[in-house]
């Protein structure tokens, strides 16, 4: 313990000697201080904030409101609240206390010694406080979010001087998509800091990570993996959900590492080009033996691998299972699918809408491409997969590419596909690109207005030439796609002022259609029932108050579609059992606030349009990005987006 006291004694004057070269000198403290607290305390300076004058920051929720956020982070509140009193047991009576927070840097939960928690609760280190970084500054939550990397902030590393009595260490939880969805931390009295607390929670948030994983893919083939026998079970093996005929369907941050693959490398790929394997040969060789452990040789690597979930039966017809299904007696019907999405059935009345549907169901089956406008959220994909399933190759693949929400160094192998070695760390045997892979179907490039200059210039030449050549590879792949294109940009100013390529813009200009705002839709209860519906399922239907329909169909709507779809899903959760009423209580308090007149889509740009409603509701949100990017339905680097940030 000695030796402990003497190693924080030192280290805290290390501390003072770097905030005097970084406070009060301005210098970087080179060696005296972890990099990651200087980029934070950097960030923490251009929020405007000032290292001796701690900001109250946004007041903590209230009581309702703190149960609406617990119940829209339901499902990690469930999965996190055992990991979180077992890691409590392992701390108890350390003058400690453990803390699960949402992405936004929100507490959810706490758990802790009685004398510590009282303490906290003077710095708001309690339930319903924000403790992200822009508000109180460099702390062990708010910076593992913005870092998405494990991270430890002992004494004053806090960039406020009040929270120097503190140590942090705080670990962020991804969900089975690969978002960023919380993150645990344990705090404490800096002078009876732990050695090993780091570890013990970035175990913490991997056991919760694979609690997520396991209980939303329980209904698929699960397949663990790892290069250690000994380490299937723990919570650093790598997990696949796979479906019955052989499409992964996720994989954790675990097995992306132990594979040396991307996210985009696995997801939605056959089982067989990712392991290099055959799943029913695996399954075949296992099904029988629980807890059986096989191996397989990938990619040069010898894998041990376990098979859980929910097994297919042997005879089940598919990809998987070569051999016929054996004769059977008549089943129960089975539940009946969700419907396709077709133009027909996004049609709910609106005049403006049904003339985009009829102007587009007049060019099915031609060759000709079709640019969707509208501004984001108002429905733009929704619509693309309309037209795909209406024509005459909805029986082929549909694939997506957001040219916004992907870095643009990774944009052209995405669009085009690379070649074995191509870069470094490409996959030995290359992958194909989203062209390639809509062959035979349609290719929907969204936000087709942010693809950079040198990238148009290829893709012009793809749909001239009618086939692709992947990076790094000499060899053209004749390719046969429908093109469909979206953007909340008018691409003619783009032309304008050379941010798009001309030939490119009349290439892509084939038909377009413009897709009302949601404030200027005249279907509005219809759209509302018809969400409901979707949302709802097999229970029972849901019905709005007079009162819940007045209120969403005054409100502005600067999210579009996705901001009501999100009210709507929350406004179902929180629903009583054996309830189907939704009424105003059920929605968010924002729908109720005073806000000014949207602006007439006939003046400016739609982008102009779409930052007019970025701001107003990041106003509304108290200039808290992650809330309003929340409200907004969008990711907060969408979002910095339309501020004109980055």
């Amino acid at each position: 313990m000695g030796q402990l006291h003497f190693m924080a004694d030192v280290h805290g004057q290390q501390l003072q000697q770097a905030r005097q070269l970084f406070f009060t000198r301005g210098e970087r403290p080179e060696g005296l201080v972890d990099a990651l607290i200087v980029r934070s305390w950097e960030r923490c300076q251009r929020f405007g904030l000032s290292e001796s004058h701690a900001i109250a920051g946004r007041e903590s929720l209230d009581r309702l409101a703190l149960k609406t956020e617990q119940e829209r982070n339901r499902y990690l509140l469930l999965q996190g609240r055992p990991i979180m009193e077992h890691v409590y047991e392992q701390i108890r009576e350390s003058g400690s206390m453990v803390i699960l927070a949402d992405a936004n840097g929100l507490l959810l939960e706490t758990v802790g010694d009685p004398d510590f928690v009282d303490r906290a609760g003077r710095i708001a280190l309690s339930a319903g406080a924000s403790w992200d970084e822009n508000q109180r500054g460099t702390n062990a939550i708010g910076t593992a979010l913005a870092e998405e990397a494990p991270t430890a902030v002992l004494g004053a590393e806090h960039f406020f001087e009040n929270n120097a009595f503190l140590t942090c260490c705080a670990s962020p939880i991804f969900g089975p998509d690969g978002r960023l969805i919380g993150v645990l931390d344990i705090s404490g009295d800096y002078r009876s800091q732990q050695r090993h607390t780091l570890g013990l929670v970035r175990l913490s948030s991997l056991l919760v990570e694979k609690r997520l994983f396991e209980c939303l893919h329980a209904g698929d083939i699960l397949v663990c993996f790892h290069g250690r026998a000994d380490y299937l079970g723990s919570p650093k093996e790598g997990l696949a959900a796979v479906s019955p005929d052989g499409q992964i369907l996720a994989m954790n941050r675990a097995g992306l590492d132990i594979l040396g693959i991307r996210q985009v490398d696995a997801v939605r790929r056959d089982f067989s080009l990712v392991f290099e394997n055959s799943l029913a040969t695996l399954i075949d060789r296992l099904r029988h033996k629980p807890q059986a452990i096989g191996e397989l040789s990938v990619n040069g690597k010898v894998l041990s691998l376990q098979l859980r979930g929910q097994l297919p039966p042997a005879s089940m017809a598919g990809r998987v299972y070569d051999e016929p299904p054996a004769e059977r007696s008549p089943r129960p019907a089975a539940a009946t699918p969700t419907p396709a999405i077709t133009l027909d059935s996004l049609n709910t009345g609106d005049e403006r809408l049904q003339a985009a549907i009829d102007r587009a169901r007049r060019i099915l089956g031609r060759d000709i491409p079709i640019l969707i406008q509208g501004e984001s959220g108002a429905g733009k994909e929704l619509f693309a997969k309309g037209f795909h399933n209406s024509g005459p190759r909805q029986a082929g693949p549909f694939v997506a590419l957001n040219c916004a929400s992907i870095p643009e160094n990774l944009i052209e192998s995405e669009l085009f596909g690379y070649a074995g070695g191509a870069f470094t760390g490409a996959r030995k045997e290359g992958a194909p690109g989203k062209i390639q892979q809509a062959h035979g179907g349609t290719l929907f490039l969204d936000e087709i207005g942010d693809m950079p200059l040198n990238l148009q210039a290829r893709l012009l030449r793809v749909l001239q030439e009618r086939c692709v050549t992947p990076l790094g590879s000499t060899r053209a792949i004749q390719v046969d796609i429908s093109l469909v294109c979206a953007t909340h940009r008018r691409l003619r100013e783009e032309v304008a002022r050379g941010a798009f390529r001309e030939d490119l813009y009349y290439r892509l200009n084939g038909l377009c259609v413009t897709l009302p705002a949601l404030r200027e839709r005249t279907d509005l209860r219809q759209l509302v029932g018809k969400l409901a519906a979707a949302e709802a399922g097999q229970s029972a239907p849901v019905q709005f108050s007079e009162g819940a329909l007045l209120a969403i169909e005054k409100y502005a709507w600067p999210g579009n579609i996705r901001q009501l779809f999100n009210v709507i899903r929350v406004a179902i959760a929180l629903l009583d059992n054996g309830t189907t009423l939704i009424d105003e209580s059920h929605l968010p308090e924002e729908l109720f606030e005073a806000a000014p007149p949207a602006p007439a889509s006939a003046t400016g740009s739609l982008e102009a349009i779409g930052r007019d409603a970025a701001w107003r509701t990041l106003e509304s949100a108290g200039g808290n990005i992650s809330a309003a990017a929340r409200q907004l339905g969008i990711s907060r680097n969408t979002l910095y987006r339309k501020l004109g940030k980055l």
